[in-house]
């Protein structure tokens, strides 16, 4: 099944030959490899380019072992450029299985040779526009950030958004909105037929890839049951407002298991890092600052965090929350979950201070935009309840509550915008209503 990918596709295209390394990131089985080396590769074809100046090269296949040896994947690359007057796309695909190995032209015992060296030295062939893959943050470790300065240009991609899954869906389409909540958009999904072979294909990412990564990586070894019953607790919560405080505290009332916070800090940004989840810090609306903590989780792909759970756990509300966390990120925008004080008098006359949620702050540039994910606001009563915050904040930018009831989209006497889930993420233009 091939699924085209337009958003990504366009911005590799408006990169081309800038002189960067295209650094294309996400997390495992995305779709990163397919827009490099199928859809990319075919528009630089229907451009007139020779196949022979296109150089791929994947080195998570074993045929291709050698490779992940710097010295071996900088002398392969080389002998492809025979033509010097030739401009050569070179696709490396997997970069962070290159290992770092000793020097052998220097005697120190810390002078080491990576995949950042091959990199700069082929960036600076002029004869050769560089893109590359990678699976995790070890290409964009902060080390390796600053090694590479202002070269790298980085290209996140994410599951497939519900308008990519939608178009692509080979059932009909009123089954979409059901089948992406319970299974996601990661792109290998569509190509399953039932629930057994769609749950196992998840699972297996979950266990055979995922974890046995940041296992491997971060080389936890005793820790491996914490490890996991930490993403089974924030799999659960997925959206609730959290802390490493309070997750130690979880496992020790309920695992009955000591943890220091530190330690689960640690472990949920070894999730982030493998691009797993998102984290999104609370932003005082009033105050113009942002809040430490607690902050929220989101999974990348909420198929992936059914999975996690066994399918059992689907509060649609929540999931949909996640969802629309993950579009807004895809799209581009910065998110951060608002938060808005205000003061009033009680029955009884007596000064209180409340604090109140904006599900999503969504920014781009000079756009803002407050969005609400409402489930459902079946009555007035209801509805005053879900815009309380919103009608609150004191500026003039968009606010938008999504509802999961296919409706006519309708602005209220505050200006606020209500729109179905379906039609906010499938029509592009849903922000300038």
């Amino acid at each position: 099944m091939k699924i085209e990918r337009p958003h990504y596709l366009n911005q590799l295209i408006s990169k081309r030959e800038n002189g960067l390394i295209k650094v294309i990131t996400g997390v495992r089985r995305c779709g990163k490899s397919f827009l490099l080396f199928e859809l990319y590769r075919e528009y630089l074809l229907s451009q007139g380019v020779d196949e022979r100046h296109i150089v791929m090269l994947a080195l998570d296949e074993i045929a291709n072992a050698r490779y992940r040896n710097p010295l071996e994947l900088d002398r392969y690359v080389r002998e492809q450029l025979v033509d010097k007057s030739a401009v050569y796309y070179v696709f490396l695909d997997e970069i962070q299985k290159v290992a770092d190995i000793p020097n052998p032209y220097l005697e120190r015992p810390d002078a080491k040779l990576g995949f950042v060296d091959v990199l700069l030295g082929l960036m600076k062939l002029k004869n050769v526009d560089l893109y590359v893959t990678g699976s995790n943050s070890r290409m964009l470790s902060s080390d390796i950030l600053t090694e590479f300065k202002d070269r790298g240009d980085e290209i996140r991609i994410n599951p497939l958004t519900y308008r990519e899954f939608y178009e692509a869906f080979p059932g009909e389409k009123r089954h979409a909105w059901r089948e992406y909540c319970m299974y996601g958009g990661m792109p290998l999904v569509l190509a399953k037929h039932s629930h057994e072979e769609k749950s196992r294909y998840l699972k297996d990412l979950f266990a055979k890839t995922y974890i046995t990564d940041v296992v491997e990586r971060h080389r936890i070894l005793s820790d491996r049951e914490v490890l996991e019953e930490l993403l089974n607790i924030v799999s659960s919560s997925v959206g609730s407002l959290t802390n490493p405080t309070k997750l130690s505290n979880t496992f020790k009332s309920v695992k009955n298991i000591s943890v220091a916070p530190n330690t689960l800090s640690v472990y949920l940004s070894y999730f982030i890092d493998a691009f797993l989840m998102r984290r999104a810090y609370r932003y005082d609306i009033k105050g113009k600052r942002y809040i430490d903590t607690p902050l929220k989780y989101y999974f990348t792909d909420v198929g992936l965090r059914n999975a996690r759970l066994n399918f059992r756990q689907q509060e649609e509300n929540h999931i949909m929350e996640n969802i629309l966390f993950n579009e807004l990120c895809a799209a581009g925008f910065d998110v951060d979950v608002g938060v808005l004080e205000y003061n009033y008098k009680d029955a009884g006359g007596r000064s209180k201070r409340s604090q109140l949620e904006v599900d999503f702050i969504a920014g781009k540039g000079n756009c803002t935009y407050y969005v609400q994910s409402a489930f459902s606001i079946a009555d007035e009563e209801k509805r005053l309840q879900e815009t309380n915050s919103l009608r609150r904040i004191p500026d003039s930018f968009k606010k938008i509550v999504v509802v999961r009831d296919d409706i006519l989209p309708w602005h209220d006497d505050s200006g606020i915008l209500y729109v179905g889930v379906e039609q906010f993420l499938l029509d592009e233009h849903t922000l300038e209503l």
